[in-house]
């Protein structure tokens, strides 16, 4: 009897509370703080000013517009990119990431607006574009650090000698001044560096075909678990500038080939 009184002077003390305190309330989605890396051409990149700059930063930037809200953009390393996202210290990835798997365990991502292949670079002077595992054994082969570029490598090329970089800017340079014999990393970026600094030093070799489990579905946006509304209101954004023409206009800016 004691413990049945107890039980109902416990459940009438929660509903008085929850009465006070009233039904939880949504964000208001009114500003938008969006992290990138700002490393990563064509993609984001930082300018002589230190404005962050690219195809995700227009393309977000016209998102933001339809959806009417206010958005600023915070430069964040890509080793500590979704650490910070879930510290609170902006509420949404956009930096290339490829939803992976591995990534979902800490974050959700919007629907894919992006997905480009895989691929290898080296120096003019390589021989083959054999890029089996066997063919690859000794070389000394870069990718910026924890990416998906880097899990690739090593899975199946535990032969070659591989290096991992803070930023892919810092694998180019090293290409470019012989420290590396290829890199791995998007397609997209690739060219951008090979049309621009690498086009001397540096030649396109070949696709890499992708692995589901490392490389996932394609890019998409990161956001905290909670803010299933914030996911919600991108992936219809991103829904209505695939099919209005929008997502495709601000790409051909940057690109001459279709990159979803």
């Amino acid at each position: 009897m004691l413990i049945r009184k107890t039980a109902q002077r416990l459940a009438i003390a929660a509903f008085a509370l929850a009465s006070l305190l009233g039904p939880a309330v949504a964000k208001d989605w009114k500003e938008i703080r969006i992290g990138t890396e700002g490393a990563y051409p064509p993609f984001n990149n930082l300018n002589a000013k230190g404005e962050v700059e690219g195809f995700e930063i227009d393309y977000v930037n016209m998102l933001c517009g339809k959806m009417k809200v206010k958005c600023t953009w915070v430069a964040q390393d890509w080793d500590g990119i979704i650490p910070a996202l879930l510290s609170n210290k902006y509420d949404i990835i956009v930096a290339g990431m490829n939803a992976t798997d591995e990534r979902k365990k800490k974050v959700d991502f919007t629907h894919v607006y992006t997905r480009v292949p895989p691929a290898f670079i080296a120096a003019k002077s390589a021989k083959t574009n054999d890029i089996t595992p066997a063919a690859l054994k000794g070389k000394v082969i870069g990718a910026q650090a924890s990416t998906i570029h880097m899990n690739f490598l090593e899975k199946y090329y535990k032969d070659s000698t591989l290096k991992g970089y803070p930023t892919q800017e810092e694998a180019n340079l090293d290409l470019a001044n012989g420290r590396l014999d290829y890199i791995v990393a998007d397609k997209v970026a690739l060219l951008d560096f090979l049309n621009a600094k690498g086009k001397d030093c540096c030649k396109f070799i070949a696709d890499v075909a992708r692995d589901p489990v490392i490389h996932g579905d394609g890019v998409g946006m990161a956001v905290r678990k909670e803010d299933q509304d914030l996911k919600e209101m991108f992936n219809k954004a991103i829904d209505e500038s695939l099919k209005d023409g929008s997502f495709k206009a601000v790409a051909s800016k940057y690109f001459t080939f279709d990159i979803m």
